[in-house]
């Protein structure tokens, strides 16, 4: 499917100013989401206008390296409980152009409800909140501006992720590339015999290495891996055939036994029977854990087609007389051979400072779907639940609470992913008190969906039990990360907690 909002709006953004009831900044995967829910709200005399900074719909997926695929089967990677339509097998993981394809339907689908200005090629560069007005000027990249007037904006930014350009390298005598400026499947790699150095040990790096020790047997690959990561083992989490009714560890499981052992400040404890039980890895240590997938046979396919695994960071590459070398921060170098591959596969995932925002502004008419003031581990999730929340008009009687994830990250990378798990159980068990029942099941981003219905109704009904007696150990624990780190991590001033009759609506608007 060729994108067919190549010049989207354009009629739309010829005029000055617009007006609408919703706007949602951002194409990718959590705009979406937030549009998805936005429309069943909605109806088709309602305006919406989605802007976004590139010419398509995708968000990261479009500027991704073209190997990439989906951690998780693809059928739980959508917007709201959009079904896919490729025809695969339910255990496949999407490629590149089957997401964007993917996202490319959500939005057909969204518009069969609403009607939706795409203002593609656009980027907001103001934003004012007044008199239950939000205005906000976009600029195109040509110069134009336009001047939308929106009585909801939902800024959703996500992790704002960017391509990696190639290291900066002293060294005259090796190819510095990135898998998003060079496609290392082309010609220019194939044709060179020369050594591939892989820098980083996340999902790029393991991308990048599986494809090339499988399409390339025999080439010499190497890892410079830093502290190394481990992922969740897909067959521990989405086992194939009949052991879906009987073996593996629904997400939600994983989710309430961290939360149980995990009380603030034993992140190390939790840390090591985490990645006992649940992890994979292709390196022999593992200091680095971001909700990554990779199954056995990857890891064991990557970890045999490997030539060298430096567990170090690297530095530079430099030429001293005839020796190429790479300089590493621990002290140590290694020669390499002259004319060998460099490859940027560091992480993507905040990398680069946002100022703070709070996930919704003090009136209300803004949600902001950002790490800096995360509710929920996913944005994807994030923005699905905050828009019904917003529409809802419960956002303001939910007291979530929100965590500076890029601030906890830069002081501690071992203590986020519980925090965030942590984070979301609480969160979630708000938002069940708070939205119907419905909203929950027709949730196509639950990774439980992977298992037969009578096994997460088991799951259903066992947080439905015990999630208010366990709501204080989550805040207590929450409370202790704050202390701890001196990170964001609580209620917006602006929220309290809600003492009245819980008013719930459909989602059409009705009262029940």
């Amino acid at each position: 499917m060729s994108p067919r909002s190549e010049h989207s709006g354009e009629a739309a953004a010829d005029a000055a100013t617009m007006t609408c009831d919703v706007c949602v900044v951002g194409a990718g995967a959590a705009g979406l989401n937030a549009l998805y829910v936005a429309s069943r709200y909605l109806s088709r005399d309602h305006r919406v206008v989605l802007v976004d900074s590139r010419k398509r719909v995708g968000g990261m997926w479009t500027d991704t390296y073209p190997y990439v695929r989906l951690h998780q089967p693809h059928g739980m990677f959508t917007a709201g409980d959009i079904p896919w339509t490729l025809g695969q097998d339910r255990s496949y993981l999407a490629t590149k152009d089957e997401v964007l394809d993917h996202l490319e339907h959500c939005l057909a689908e969204i518009e069969q409800r609403v009607h939706v200005d795409e203002l593609f090629g656009w980027t907001m560069t103001a934003q004012d909140e007044s008199a239950g007005t939000v205005r906000i000027t976009c600029e195109s990249a040509d110069g134009r501006s336009v001047v939308i007037d929106t009585r909801r904006l939902i800024k959703a930014y996500g992790f704002r992720i960017a391509p990696n350009t190639p290291l900066t390298l002293s060294s005259t005598r090796v190819r510095s590339v990135s898998p998003d400026d060079c496609d290392l499947r082309g010609d220019g790699l194939r044709a060179s015999a020369d050594p591939v150095w892989i820098i980083g040990g996340g999902k790029t790096a393991m991308d990048t290495a599986y494809e090339l020790v499988t399409a390339q047997p025999g080439r010499e690959v190497n890892l410079v891996a830093g502290r190394g990561t481990f992922f969740h083992s897909r067959e521990k989490f989405f086992p194939g055939g009949t052991r879906r009714w009987w073996g593996g560890a629904l997400p939600s499981a994983l989710l309430r036994e961290v939360n149980r052992r995990f009380d603030g400040s034993n992140e190390a404890a939790v840390w090591d029977w985490h990645r006992t039980t649940f992890g994979t890895a292709v390196t022999p240590e593992a200091g680095n854990f971001l909700l990554g997938i990779l199954s056995e046979a990857e890891a064991a396919t990557i970890a045999a087609g490997l030539r060298t695994v430096v567990m170090d960071y690297l530095v530079d590459a430099v030429d001293d007389g005839d020796d190429t070398r790479l300089v590493f921060r621990g002290g140590t170098s290694t020669s390499i051979q002259p004319g060998s591959w460099v490859v940027n596969c560091t992480g993507y995932v905040m990398r680069h400072e946002y100022p703070y925002e709070p996930y919704m502004s003090n009136d209300g008419a803004v949600l902001s779907i950002q790490p800096r003031s995360a509710t929920l581990y996913l944005t994807t999730m994030i923005a699905y639940f905050l828009t019904h929340l917003m529409f809802l008009d419960r956002i303001s009687d939910t007291p979530l609470y929100e965590l500076d994830v890029q601030d906890l990250l830069d002081k501690s990378k071992t203590v986020v992913p519980y925090a965030l798990f942590t984070l979301t159980q609480y969160n979630v068990s708000r938002i069940y008190d708070s939205v119907p029942n419905a909203i929950f099941r027709d949730c196509g981003l639950d990774l439980d969906r992977w298992y037969p219905l009578p096994r997460r109704m088991a799951a259903m009904a066992r947080f439905a039990l015990t999630h208010h007696r366990e709501r204080e150990h989550l805040r207590r624990s929450l409370d202790t990360i704050r202390t701890r780190f001196d990170v964001r991590c609580g209620p917006l001033d602006h929220v309290h907690e809600h003492t009245g009759v819980v008013r719930v609506a459909t989602p059409d608007g009705r009262e029940p």
